[in-house]
């Protein structure tokens, strides 16, 4: 596994997968958050964003993550080898977004001149996560179905099963002994 897309709910660890499997197998992490927002949280220009995502994923072995499925799936999936979709439930989804909006901390994957802030557009955020299965992914599913079937795809909730996910690629990654 070189390249990886990471797809789920805002909130539901798409980030710290990504960086936690670029850790252990030695693989650069592509958040697409930052290559899409500009400061202040303006919207670049859609033509803008797919080069930038192109670039980023010419590169043999990463690992990306985000959704972005319109405007980019089209771009990852093809050269993708691994799809990870984290199921992760929507309230478990809603608490980690309110949590990490409150505390404000300096994120990997927060944009450059963008800050969380718990205001009226935040709100509109949150109804996007609480309505993402039911609205969002279906669509994302239908895209990475039509661009990318022959795909494999790995559902993985909760951190248990994350956890018996990680621990399988440190038995991949362990060189394996012979005898003589």
């Amino acid at each position: 596994m070189q390249r990886i897309v990471i797809l789920g709910n805002s909130g539901s660890g798409k980030s710290t997968l990504a960086r936690e499997m670029g850790r252990r197998l030695g693989l650069p992490v592509i958040h697409l958050d930052p290559l899409f927002w500009e400061p202040d949280w303006v919207e670049p220009d859609n033509e803008v964003f797919r080069e930038r995502v192109r670039q980023a994923v010419a590169g043999d072995a990463w690992i990306c993550e985000g959704n972005y499925s319109r405007r980019t799936l089209d771009l990852r999936l093809p050269r993708a080898e691994l799809v990870i979709w984290l199921d992760t439930p929507r309230l478990t989804c809603i608490k980690r977004v309110i949590l990490r909006s409150a505390l404000n901390r300096p994120r990997a994957d927060l944009p450059v001149g963008c800050t969380e802030r718990l205001n009226r557009a935040f709100l509109h955020f949150l109804k996007y996560v609480w309505n993402f299965d039911r609205i969002n992914r279906p669509s994302i599913e239908a895209i990475r179905a039509t661009v990318g079937p022959q795909i494999p795809v790995i559902h993985v909730r909760g951190p248990q099963q994350i956890s018996a996910f990680l621990a399988e690629l440190a038995d991949v990654r362990k060189p394996q002994c012979t005898r003589r």
